[in-house]
């Protein structure tokens, strides 16, 4: 791959994969609307990986919390706010890693991996994004975070293996529905993200490892580091946003994506 091409791939997943804008949606469309060869499974891993790294650094105080508290998890101990935060991470990853292993051994993945499907999921979860922002409560924080409702948003994050979906966009929504601010949604789905995002990185990881290749693990490396940087700043510049703007404006390009790629696909 060109590096700019590489360029092009990383800079799309960082951007988009914090947003409530879907990034595998976007990197789906890529070679659908260019014509350009797809980016390959390596690739994929390498950019995951990436706004993985940055979402731990971007939290780190959070995530060390929970680190530390997943240890006393371990051990059948929920009696620190840390081991109460890992529980919650696991028990909202778990849906969307068993539905996720489903999919990807059925082969559903690639036949959700259309146009018309990204189109439909753009503008549909796109309002529903804004119905939940506009009449959610905000009288609750991250540090409110409750057991049931990380099986809620971890329910509704299974929703994402759809392709245009948005991870961060269904968890937003439903953090948004069960009352949660603005501020305390994103930050949930992103601590969310973590989880999720290795979980998929894993299990990607395996096939790229079955056909191990240097010249694709240097254009990985190059992926993963374009991601890092465009991933960290996405969700710097989101976080501070949304202290003072809702997610309207994600919607509106949700909607016009969504117009536009319906029109492409049923023309």
């Amino acid at each position: 791959m060109t590096l700019f091409h590489l360029f092009l791939v990383a800079a799309i997943q960082g951007l988009t994969e914090f947003l409530p804008v879907s990034s595998s949606g976007h990197l789906v469309l890529l070679p659908a609307i260019t014509g350009g060869p797809d980016q390959g499974l390596a690739i994929d891993v390498a950019v995951h990986v990436g706004t993985l790294f940055a979402v731990v650094l971007y939290f780190w105080a959070d995530v060390k919390v929970a680190l530390q508290g997943s240890l006393r998890l371990i051990r059948g101990r929920v009696d620190t706010q840390g081991a109460f935060l890992a529980l919650c991470l696991v028990v909202a990853t778990i849906p969307v890693v068993i539905v996720g292993a489903v999919i990807k051994l059925t082969g559903l993945d690639e036949m959700l991996r259309s146009v018309a499907v990204i189109g439909w999921t753009m503008l549909g979860f796109g309002l529903v994004l804004y119905w939940a922002d506009k009449t959610g409560a905000h009288d609750r924080t991250a540090a409110d975070w409750r057991l049931k409702d990380a099986v809620a948003m971890g329910l509704a994050q299974v929703l994402a293996l759809i392709p245009g979906t948005s991870r961060s966009g269904i968890t937003i929504t439903a953090a948004r529905r069960l009352g949660y601010d603005r501020e305390g949604s994103a930050k949930l789905a992103m601590l969310m993200s973590i989880p999720t995002i290795a979980a998929s990185g894993l299990l990607l990881g395996v096939d790229v490892i079955q056909e191990a290749d240097w010249a694709v693990a240097r254009d990985g490396l190059i992926a993963a580091a374009f991601a890092f940087v465009s991933a960290l700043l996405a969700l710097a510049l989101m976080m501070r946003l949304l202290r003072s703007v809702s997610f309207t404006p994600y919607v509106i390009y949700r909607v016009i994506l969504g117009i536009v790629l319906l029109i492409y696909a049923y023309s």
